[in-house]
């Protein structure tokens, strides 16, 4: 694992989670997926070499169970939803260089070997265990077909892990009151033998590896708690059909457990990437064997298993090591997480079926928050995003842009002129920050970099008001226009990880030869083509009547099962892996006071407040924090009457950085409450500019 920025000269793997084939995909399931995609687009762009490898996960007792209900054997159950996903994922706009599945020949032939690397370096050890048994129907329990109590936390739990509190990974015989899935009736503990890998093995080297590790700081900072405590010994074999069988003589009735063949599908995936395209053009082993860039996007549910059990085993069988791990927040409805069973949740399929560009929800999801936070999804915050940024910013500067200088040019006029050093300095400072960015794993920071770039151009254009020099001054409006253009090349460019449909409709629209996706990010400064036709708008607005019947469907769904669960007497038990609890869980991501005691937050008044000419719910506001009057923008337009805002106090954070939206300089943020934007405020009548504390 090397600490070089991106692009470095050694081969880059980018994996997200492997989708589990045991039903359709919703959202939630999207949300890694989506975000793997870009941050390999990204990579590309900044002249990465990058394979972006994925596949389904076919193994495991949930699809033995499910399969079996369905009266189909599991690997027919599987592969039809693999090849739902296969067909799926595109439609997205996300495009894998290769999606493979862990049933495959390649994955069993790759987990057979790790595991006997495992066994010839005395990693392996057999030990009995405590497995649940129904007596009843006279067979083993694995995983699955057990639920009971978490023995740490006293939450329900499923099979191998807490998934309704803690979220710990369970061993074989940990779970407390057992009661079987299949009958019903109380379970029973009896003496199986097991294999299991040695974790202790490689304590120490995961006490340096972690330390080591970038990514996301949930995914850096919560294995800790197990790499520096007692490491438990993986139990790596399972009592059931459904599965890889383990390769020792004389186990045949062992089935390796699903935690091992899933992660090396990553590797498998890759290794048939290098087959199709050949070692010249992509070497799987200079990635795994060597010392290539490996990048993990997964949910913040699995971080266990990609940081402490996934590196001990690649260690084990002498593999490289992750570079760097992206955990993700949860997709929640009104606070709760999705639920396959109570069909609480948003199908892809559904989204699909809206006519809505993949565009706004890629670009939804990127933007939407921290990508360790849980992002909330409504239709009317898609809807806002995307026609205030995508809309409003980004494409509102881009068409007016082109269309002038189509109408005016035929294209681009001074096309073998240079830009003016104003617009270079800004594309440039733009593509540094796009890169700084990526390198920090950090998506949103660098679609901001587009989006401000494009609210650059937007001022830059009303300012210098090209539509008066054609008539006076020809020479400066032709020079004003070819700025702009070179600014919309440079947005397509930054842009085409994040929207890829509307960067591609930009590239084509200038006339660009090739894709935008094989663009390199020089590109962005490099001279648009003289001539181009008639340009169209980039993004379509996403309009009330749109939203108001999807936003309706959801708000009765949700109803329907919160009053199903009142009725159930009981919470949600069906809870998927990538799936959080309630939004008011306050043990995740916690800061310490010092961090907290970095936050300036002031109370201020608002001195003036006018709307965003162009934008739905941004209005300027003029803030006095005590110690000076602040310009901040906020989106509370569509909640308050602006007129009767001046005089309102408002609690500000003022060490915020300066950022732009709409065109317009925001130095600071207004705190507000909840879907409604209620704004902060104090009980008693602190004075302007009192610190809160």
């Amino acid at each position: 694992m090397t600490t070089e920025r991106y692009p470095t000269s050694r081969p880059a793997v980018v994996t997200c989670g492997l989708p589990y084939a045991n039903g359709s995909l919703h959202l939630g399931h999207l949300l890694t997926t989506l975000s793997g995609d870009a941050l390999s687009r990204a990579l590309d762009t900044l002249g990465q070499r990058t394979a972006f490898v994925c596949g389904s996960d076919m193994h495991g007792t949930p699809i033995a169970v499910n399969a079996h209900e369905n009266g189909e054997s599991p690997e027919a159950f599987a592969h039809r939803y693999h090849e739902e996903f296969a067909d799926t994922f595109p439609r997205f706009d996300v495009e894998f260089d290769n999606y493979g599945h862990t049933h495959d020949e390649t994955n069993v032939e790759t987990t057979r070997e790790f595991v006997r690397e495992w066994i010839d370096n005395d990693h392996v050890h057999e030990k009995d265990i405590k497995v649940a048994w129904d007596p009843e129907a006279g067979q083993p329990l694995p995983d699955r077909y057990v639920e009971g109590t978490c023995p740490y936390c006293g939450e329900h739990a499923r099979g191998d892990e807490c998934d309704e509190g803690c979220q710990r990974h369970l061993e074989p015989g940990e779970i407390e009151e057992p009661t079987s899935t299949l009958t019903g009736n109380p379970a029973e503990y009896r003496t199986r033998s097991h294999k299991f890998l040695r974790l202790a093995d490689f304590q120490e080297y995961l006490e340096g590896w972690i330390d080591r590790l970038e990514g996301t700081e949930n995914a850096k900072n919560q294995p800790r708690q197990w790499i520096e405590g007692d490491l438990q010994d993986l139990c790596i074999t399972r009592d059931m059909d459904w599965g890889i069988d383990y390769p020792g003589e004389g186990e045949e009735e062992l089935v390796l457990y699903v935690w091992v063949d899933a992660p090396i599908e990553y590797v498998s995936s890759t290794k048939q990437y290098t087959r199709r395209v050949g070692a010249d053009a992509y070497d799987w082993e200079s990635v795994w064997r060597d010392d290539g860039e490996i990048i993990h996007v997964i949910g913040q549910d699995i971080i266990q298993h990609h940081a402490v059990f996934w590196p001990a085993m690649l260690r084990g069988a002498g593999y490289n090591e992750p570079r760097a791990i992206m955990a993700s927040g949860f997709v929640n409805l009104k606070g709760k997480a999705f639920s396959t069973s109570r069909n609480r949740a948003i199908w892809a399929e559904e989204y699909l079926d809206t006519g809505f560009s993949p565009d706004f929800l890629r670009y939804y999801f990127i933007t939407a928050g921290n990508f360790q936070s849980d992002i909330n999804f409504t239709w009317s915050d898609l809807q806002g995003t995307t026609n205030e940024e995508l809309v409003g910013n980004i494409g509102n500067f881009v068409y007016r842009s082109l269309l002038f200088a189509h109408r005016n040019y035929d294209g681009t006029p001074l096309a073998d002129e240079p830009t003016s050093d104003e617009v270079r300095e800004r594309i440039e400072a733009a593509i540094d920050d796009f890169a700084a960015a990526i390198n920090d794993y950090s998506l949103k920071d660098a679609a901001t970099a587009v989006y401000e770039l494009s609210g650059f151009g937007n001022q830059y254009i009303q300012s210098k008001e090209p539509w008066k020099l054609v008539d006076d001054d020809p020479d400066a409006g032709a020079a004003v226009i070819r700025d702009c253009v070179q600014l919309s090349k440079a947005v397509a460019v930054l842009l085409a990880p994040f929207a890829p449909e509307g960067a591609e409709r930009v590239w084509d629209q200038l006339g660009e030869d090739g894709s935008v996706h094989d663009a390199g990010i020089d590109a962005a400064l490099e001279a648009p083509p003289a001539e181009f036709g008639t340009p169209e708008e980039i993004f379509t607005k996403i309009e009330d009547d749109e939203v108001e019947p999807l936003s309706a469907e959801l708000e009765a769904m949700v109803e329907e099962d919160e009053d199903d669960a009142e009725d159930d007497g009981a919470g949600d038990e069906d809870v998927e892996s990538d799936e959080a609890p309630d939004i008011d869980e306050t043990e995740r991501d916690r800061i310490d006071f010092e961090t907290f005691q970095d936050l300036e937050m002031r109370v201020g008044a608002v001195e003036a407040a006018e709307p965003i000419e162009g934008a739905d719910d941004l209005v300027r506001l003029e803030i006095d924090i005590g110690t000076e009057t602040r310009q901040i923008v906020a989106g509370i337009k569509q909640f308050y009457d602006v007129d009767d805002l001046p005089g309102t106090r408002v609690v500000v954070l003022a060490n915020l950085e300066p950022t732009e939206l709409f065109g317009v300089e925001s130095n600071g943020m207004v705190l507000a409450a909840g879907e409604e934007a209620d704004l902060l405020t104090t009980v008693g009548d602190a004075p302007v500019g009192s610190l809160v504390r």
